[in-house]
């Protein structure tokens, strides 16, 4: 039987295991927690969800339900998981995260081809392997990759926002809805919403975060020991710090995380000027987090500061934002679209170390990474998705970017050909034409070549 070493027992590991032993392949996977923590995770369980329990959106006309109606084509066990394990969150796909994660370890742990080991890998194995360490790559593993590749890691800080108990939140000033209650009619209630119905108000709030206290950053070196230095300017743009975003104009919250539109206040006749929005965090939804608030503040300071949002004045902390280091190599230099890396046709890379970002973008990379190992364990080509797929896009993005500029990418239609001319004008028509052809061309694809 054909062997394969899979090193990362994150979302894109397990769906990886998960991919290449449904064809057969024997698989060692390996973790390092609980062994060696990460700082970030609090569980030994696979597929943690570190940040948010969002999955993004389950709309087809938006960039994120395009890739889950993909990965459904292509059958992914994690996405499977992720919807028996949801939450209410309107169109979105939120998950009870330690239901989730534990779920997931059941599969891995219960597969006859999947042998689990807890232990760090240092170095990079020999033999056919899927590296899908993750952001939070030990050192001794990041300094290998760092020698194979040639070039220096890249990375950037990346945060966690609060988890608020739901029962220290003031319903008599916070009210639930969603944000497009009036197209999702059975999505109405799904968040809990504090408002800032005075335009003062939100700005005497946004004057109290620029000026709060943050977290020293450690030096890269610090962390991985490698002599390389970071900036605390190195965000990834995506998952700013809420604090950072403040302190890009007076307005920036309000058209971001704080955006108001959508969410009216049933006791208030017009709209509220900005909105903090609390998503429901674990099955019993006594938890909640704070949407769009991932930030680098004291933990003094996040009491202070966010117990000033109308409806927190009482917020009592079940988990507090957090910013941890997260690490993506020079995948343009050093990966093909099929996830193989140039110099060595056998090893595969997967996950957020690639430069795709997200969950949704990690579980479909692990995905592919499987199926192409497996495919080469079986002397078969391993397979290029097309492009007008969104996680052929994706993986296009990661190996032919520019490095002048290169971030880490979400799944998004700006990254995929131009759709051919047509009368839709509106971004969600101009979204449903794009996860048509998607559909279209993944299924034609699938029936001329064999994915099993």
């Amino acid at each position: 039987m054909q062997e394969l070493t899979i090193i990362g027992g994150g979302l894109a590991g397990a769906e990886a295991a998960w991919q290449a032993a449904q064809r057969g392949i024997q698989v060692r996977l390996y973790e390092m927690r609980p062994q060696r923590e990460t700082g970030a995770h609090l569980t030994p369980h696979l597929a943690e969800l570190v940040c948010s329990n969002s999955l993004g959106s389950n709309q087809e006309n938006r960039a994120s339900g395009t890739l889950k109606a993909e990965l459904r084509q292509l059958g992914s066990l994690l996405l499977t998981l992720a919807e028996e394990n949801a939450l209410p969150a309107g169109s979105a796909l939120a998950v009870d995260r330690a239901a989730f994660a534990q779920a997931v370890t059941r599969a891995i742990e219960s597969h006859p081809r999947i042998e689990l080991i807890r232990e760090e890998v240092t170095e990079i194995p020999a033999g056919a392997a899927i590296l899908a360490s993750g952001p939070l790559t030990s050192p001794a593993l990041a300094r290998a990759l760092a020698a194979f590749s040639g070039e220096e890691n890249l990375y950037f800080f990346d945060a966690i926002a609060p988890i608020i108990e739901a029962a220290s939140i003031d319903m008599s000033i916070a009210y639930r809805a969603s944000r497009w209650d009036e197209t999702d009619p059975e999505a109405s209630g799904d968040y809990i919403n504090c408002p800032f119905h005075q335009k003062e108000e939100y700005l005497a709030f946004v004057e109290t975060l620029q000026n709060a206290q943050r977290i020293t950053l450690k030096p890269f070196e610090e962390e991985m020991e490698s002599g390389v230095t970071a900036g605390e300017n190195q965000f990834f743009e995506g998952c700013l710090p809420v604090e950072i975003i403040a302190r890009r104009g007076t307005k920036a919250l309000a058209y971001g995380p704080m955006r108001p539109v959508g969410l009216n206040d049933p006791r208030v006749p017009r709209r509220p000027y900005a909105v903090v929005q609390l998503r429901q965090d674990n099955l019993a939804g006594d938890l909640y987090n704070m949407v769009g608030f991932q930030t680098n503040l004291t933990f003094s300071e996040q009491r202070r500061v966010f117990r000033s949002i109308p409806g927190l004045q009482n917020a009592e902390f079940a988990r507090y934002g957090q910013m941890h280091r997260n690490t993506f190599l020079a995948s343009p230099k050093i990966l093909l679209p099929t996830l193989q890396t140039k110099a060595r046709p056998n090893l595969f890379l997967a996950g957020q170390i690639t430069g795709v970002e997200g969950y949704m973008g990690n579980i479909a990379t692990g995905l592919l990474a499987g199926i192409n190992a497996a495919r080469l364990l079986g002397n078969r080509q391993p397979l290029e998705l097309p492009r007008e797929t969104m996680l052929g896009a994706l993986c296009w993005y990661v190996t032919h970017a520019s490095m002048k500029d290169f971030q880490p990418m979400k799944a998004n239609f700006g990254i995929l050909p131009p759709l051919p001319p047509s009368d839709a004008k509106s971004k969600r028509e101009r979204g449903a034409l794009h996860a048509a052809r998607s559909a279209q061309v993944l299924r034609e694809m699938m029936e001329n070549v064999a994915f099993g």
